[in-house]
């Protein structure tokens, strides 16, 4: 009965995730007193210049390109930091290591907040602000400790007769690490990606705080600035909904084509 219940209630959720996804898609094709007329309706007229509008008008275009510039560049970046940082302290079953492993699981208790005027300040300092090299070294080292943490819950599950036969064969250890370790932990780097990937695509706070410049804003912060834009003249609720739209695009197709091993991927590497 809990069972049922349960899923019930998630079904529940889905649904209205689901019908929230579309109401928003069909407000992005409508114009401003439509939304405003029949703010539940279908719309009358589909108006898709409400996207070119917000490509280029509205500077979403460029964001985009920020956006998948420094998402891409910090989550590879992350996960070859962090990939034999975690292997390391998987193997090493020694004080230093648990106390190490500690450290990292603390980090993810440290709010972004507490962070943004050391990090700003430093990054002032080397002349790193509203560059796409300082928001990425943010992303990667706010990245390191849940990424650590979790792909050490899956090198901790790679049996290590994989790494004896390896040495019986001759291969030292950074090779080993290389063609047996990495290819068979390779749903947990693909998960450790996919969710670095997610983090930094909707990262709001360190973007507005470090990208000043308009031309190399992410979308999130491409988002606020429209409407900063807008107050004073009337906002265009269809051009903004369509900007919401391609900020969330990604995101479900993402989750859409590999929701499964996302879910399945931090379920084994934190669950070890």
């Amino acid at each position: 009965m809990t069972r049922k219940l349960g899923l019930t209630l998630v079904w529940v959720i889905v649904a209205g995730d689901l019908v929230l996804l579309a109401w928003i898609f069909l407000t992005s094709v409508r114009t401003t007193g439509d939304i405003f007329e029949r703010p539940f309706a279908l719309p009358g007229s589909v108006e898709l210049g409400n996207y070119a509008n917000a490509w280029g008008e509205g500077g979403f275009g460029a964001a985009a390109a920020s956006s998948v510039l420094i998402a891409v560049i910090s989550s590879v970046a992350a996960v070859t930091i962090a990939a034999p940082a975690a292997y390391m302290l998987a193997r090493r079953r020694t004080r230093t290591s648990s106390a190490l492993t500690m450290a990292f699981a603390m980090g993810l208790g440290v709010p972004g907040q507490v962070l943004l005027v050391p990090l700003f300040t430093g990054m002032a300092t080397i002349g790193l602000v509203d560059s796409y090299l300082g928001l990425t070294l943010v992303y990667v080292g706010l990245a390191m400790p849940f990424t650590v943490y979790l792909l050490t819950g899956f090198f901790a599950g790679v049996p290590q007769v994989l790494e004896e036969a390896a040495a019986i064969d001759g291969a030292g250890g950074l090779h080993a690490f290389v063609r047996v370790i990495l290819p068979v932990a390779r749903g947990g780097l693909i998960t450790a990606f996919l969710l670095q990937f997610i983090g930094a695509w909707n990262e709001t706070l360190f973007a507005i705080a470090f990208m000043q410049s308009d031309d190399r804003v992410t979308l999130p912060v491409a988002l606020v600035n429209f409407v900063k834009m807008q107050q004073f003249n009337g906002l265009d609720w269809g051009t903004m909904f369509a900007g919401v739209c391609i900020i969330l695009a990604p995101m479900v197709a993402l989750f859409a084509w590999m929701g499964n091993r996302i879910i399945q991927g931090m379920t084994v590497g934190i669950g070890r």
